[in-house]
């Protein structure tokens, strides 16, 4: 229909006059969406409340927030906003006709909500009919729409443009996000250079900085290289752009997101994510032939073999009969296209009471507290999301007429149960390159990027994020000399190594192999699968035995050399979370998901893994950092000299920088972190970063400032923090590292804008110091630094330490082949009985697959 046929007709029930003089007051308030603008006119901004719910969606004409009846007040006193548009969806059985039949409506039944229809509706008995009006608060005064025939033209045209508005998650609608990727103006002509560069299965590494995530396989040269830095911590140090830079090669493949129906393919030169309808040519050119994927190992296309659906089969608890739960804490979440994990995961979050607390449990003040644009707010999308899940509210059981109704009809007036986190997708992977997107992604991923967030945005006093933390002892010891490094790093999962070689049906597996080589070769379907059955003891054995350490550095030995690394825990966390290390790469390059059944134990001690530090005859590495390579500038004699001498002095801790690159940040950002700090640990350079993470040159390799420029960013934590004209406490250390005297190198400092070049002329200028005419300022930056120390020390990372002896509350599980595709499942132990959360359908469990997990929830066991 056209929307503007809204407006049009219908008798006036007051003079148009009056009407114009009852909205004049209001005018100016009342605006026309622009295209930039998003319109939420299918979800409140604090509930799930929709046109659908009983009270409708009132959205405001000057914002575009939609909010559900028990919030509309809330925005109203907060902004002073009065003119609302009120949407509302009725369901109205149709009329019989003489015949039996239904008669069609003679009233004017209009569908012009942009909202989905569902689909277990008889359209024979019902249909939908649409109803909008203007609604002006504190008075409540409604204006009904269309019956009115004049309106002034600002409000029908808001109105009608309102109306029409696209949605604002048009991204995460699976038809349109692949169509808005445009064929790559370079993917015909690419040219690709014949250098034997192959790229095997795995092991990959950025050739510039050894980063082994977000990396990129260049289509011309075949170099990998890491990406860019993003906001969440992800990331890299942008060396696949500066190779486009230096080299013009357009196109570059991210490894990991390989599959048979393509790979996510960027081109730097067009600036955007593009597609390659060749990729699979140009894939091949390095060795890598992906459309294998598509047929099995024996030849046979897919059409021509039974499909493996056992474990689809077993883990969603199929041809079982299940009884659906209803009520608080029994929600189920709309699957949005291929969002399934992240319903798994916010579904094991909100089961844990401290994230009820901080979120559900503070829900009235963060929602009293929120900007004026909710929509952009973590903590309120999160206290909407776990109050959707929580409070029964949107997991009601049918009536029992409507059960009887069900029954004699075999039909049933649909129910509006469960909950579409459109909203909380939208804002939550804004920013994502990953799960921004509409395919399927990791658990384990999004687990990580949720704590990322939670972390940044606290709560409250305490960080619900806290009971997942821990710190991991990480022992390392040079194999030639013997000696040892004692480090700690935080960690949010342990992730435990698949031990193949311990399966305890060996006998069966070799069977089967043999079966299958025959049906491959007789070109027959492959025989029944048999899944290896590995026990959880080898599991964790296999986590605690000793690793080797790439490219190892020996302080001892000054060189690189041979190294093993151990960990242990140096503290429990209150939540174990345990990942199963499923997914891996054949040498084919095919994406393999290692399907074993473990049986993980409901009860799990895991006190022996306690840390226990440096020991009785261990020798400790020299504290000693690798070295760092500062490119010389031969035209600056002066400058190179300078460099020598201050890389004596300079002193990073890199405990506190490996510390701070397990937690996904950059390396070289980590380096800048510690050195700006002065080594006053990892939390202090924790926050440069969180302060940094911004800057155009935040990943860029750590360059000692030269003599004409201003280390800005070390001024941003030492005393130059609300000093005016204080020099940055690492300048200073720079001057002094040169022989010169303190108070000397601040005042050349300060008489020459913290300019390190013309600094050295003041001071080989005048020899003699000069009186200090600011003597507070110093003692206040020395104060403010002690200050820093003093509480950074004190507190050190949040942990909240104790037994290392759990009990199993909940696991989420994969089906599939690879963590880019399949489905995920979540069940959780509540009441005494274990349920099943398949997105929108929650049922008690009855026979949960807790031996083909991904990931386990574990909570402490009170001593």
């Amino acid at each position: 229909m056209q929307r503007a046929a809204l407006f049009s007709g219908g008798d006036a029930q007051m003079a148009a006059g009056d009407l114009g003089e009852l909205l004049v007051p209001y005018m100016p308030t009342i605006r026309v969406p622009k295209s930039g603008d998003r319109v939420y006119k299918t979800e409140c901004a604090f509930s799930y409340d929709s046109p659908d719910s009983e009270g409708g969606l009132y959205v405001c004409m000057n914002t575009f927030l939609g909010f559900g009846r028990e919030h509309i007040e809330r925005h109203y006193r907060k902004t002073g906003q009065c003119v609302y548009l009120h949407l509302k969806r009725h369901l109205i059985e149709k009329v019989p006709g003489a015949s039996g039949g239904a008669l069609p409506k003679r009233r004017n039944a209009k569908l012009f909500l942009d909202l989905e229809t569902n689909s277990d509706l008889n359209s024979d008995d019902f249909e939908y009919e649409d109803e909008a009006k203007l609604v002006i608060f504190p008075d409540h005064y409604e204006i009904s729409l269309p019956n009115i025939e004049e309106l002034p033209a600002l409000v029908t045209i808001a109105c009608d443009a309102l109306l029409s508005a696209k949605s604002p998650y048009r991204k995460q609608d699976p038809d349109s996000w692949e169509e808005e990727l445009q064929a790559s103006k370079h993917a015909k002509t690419l040219v690709q250079l014949d250098n034997g560069v192959r790229i095997p299965p795995s092991g990959w590494k950025c050739s510039k900085c050894d980063l082994r995530d977000n990396l990129w396989l260049n289509l011309t040269d075949g170099s990998v290289l890491c990406g860019k830095w993003f906001f969440d911590g992800s990331g890299g140090n942008g060396h696949a752009v500066e190779h486009y830079k230096e080299t013009g090669y357009p196109l570059a493949v991210k490894l990991g997101t390989i599959t048979p129906d393509g790979a996510d393919v960027y081109s730097f030169d067009e600036e955007e994510p593009v597609l390659d309808p060749h990729i699979a040519k140009h894939l091949a050119h390095f060795g890598i032939d992906m459309l294998q994927m598509q047929v099995t190992e024996n030849g046979l296309t897919d059409n021509d073999i039974k499909p493996r659906v056992s474990e689809w089969e077993v883990i969603q608890e199929a041809g079982v009969k299940l009884k659906p739960m209803y009520g608080p804490g029994y929600t189920g979440m709309k699957n949005l296209g291929n969002s399934c994990y992240l319903n798994a995961v916010m579904q094991a979050i909100f089961s844990i009471p401290e994230f009820q607390r901080a979120y559900v449990g503070n829900l009235p003040r963060i929602f009293d507290y929120s900007p004026l644009d909710p929509t952009q707010d973590f903590n309120t999308q999160m206290a909407k999301l776990g109050h959707g899940l929580l409070s029964g509210q949107y997991s009601k059981p049918p009536t029992k007429s409507e059960l009887i109704e069900q029954v004699m009809k075999e039909e049933h007036k649909p129910q509006h149960n469960g909950i579409s986190p459109r909203m909380f997708k939208a804002f939550i992977s804004k920013g994502h390159p990953e799960f921004s997107s509409n395919r399927q992604q990791d658990a384990q991923e999004f687990f990580l990027h949720l704590i990322n967030l939670v972390e940044r945005n606290p709560v409250g006093s305490e960080n619900p994020s806290d009971v997942f933390r821990f710190l991991v002892e990480e022992r390392t010891q040079c194999c030639q000399s013997r000696k040892v490094r004692y480090a700690e790093r935080v960690d949010y999962i342990m992730q435990l190594p698949v031990a193949m070689e311990a399966a305890t049906n060996k006998d069966e597996l070799i069977a089967y192999e043999l079966k299958r080589r025959e049906s491959e070769a007789a070109r027959r379907p492959p025989p029944e699968l048999v899944r290896a059955k590995i026990p959880f003891s080898a599991c964790l054995q296999a986590f605690s035995e000793p690793s080797n350490v790439e490219d190892f550095w020996s302080s001892a030995l000054q060189a690189k050399s041979a190294g093993v690394k151990t960990s242990r825990f140096a503290s429990f966390p209150e939540y174990l979370v345990v990942q199963i290390k499923k997914f891996t790469f054949g040498l084919d390059w095919i994406p393999k998901k290692l399907d074993v059944s473990i049986d993980m134990p409901d009860f799990l001690d895991i006190s022996h893994l306690r840390a226990r530090g440096l020991q009785p005859g261990e020798e400790e590495l020299p504290d000693i950092a690798p070295p760092i390579i500062i490119p010389d500038d031969p035209k600056d004699l002066l400058l190179s000299y300078f460099r020598r001498s201050f890389l004596v002095a300079l002193d990073i801790d890199d405990s506190s920088v490996m510390q701070l690159a397990e937690m996904g940040f950059p390396l070289e950002a980590c380096r800048k972190a510690v050195y700006y700090t002065g080594n006053l640990g990892a939390e202090v350079a924790f926050n440069w970063i969180i302060a940094h993470m911004e800057d155009p040159d935040f990943a860029e390799p750590l360059v000692v400032p030269a003599f004409g420029e201003v280390a800005s960013s070390g001024a941003a934590v030492f005393g130059g923090v609300g000093l005016d004209n204080q020099p940055p406490e690492e300048m200073v250390a720079i001057v002094i590292s040169m022989g010169f005297q303190r108070d000397l190198a601040i005042q050349a400092l300060k008489a020459t804008n913290n300019n390190l070049e013309r600094a050295l002329e003041w001071i080989f200028s005048h020899p003699e110091p000069e009186e200090e005419s600011e003597p507070d300022l110093m003692n206040m930056a020395n104060s403010t630094n002690a200050n820093v120390l003093a509480e950074t020390g004190s507190e050190g990372p949040r942990i909240k330490d104790g037994a290392g002896r759990y009990e199993l509350f909940g696991f989420i599980s994969h089906m599939g082949t690879s963590t880019m595709s399949g489905h995920y499942v979540c069940h959780l132990k509540k009441e005494g009985r274990w349920v099943i959360y398949n997105d929108l359908r929650v049922c008690a469990s009855e026979q949960p697959p807790k031996d083909l997990g991904y990931i386990y929830f574990y909570h402490r066991i009170p001593s």
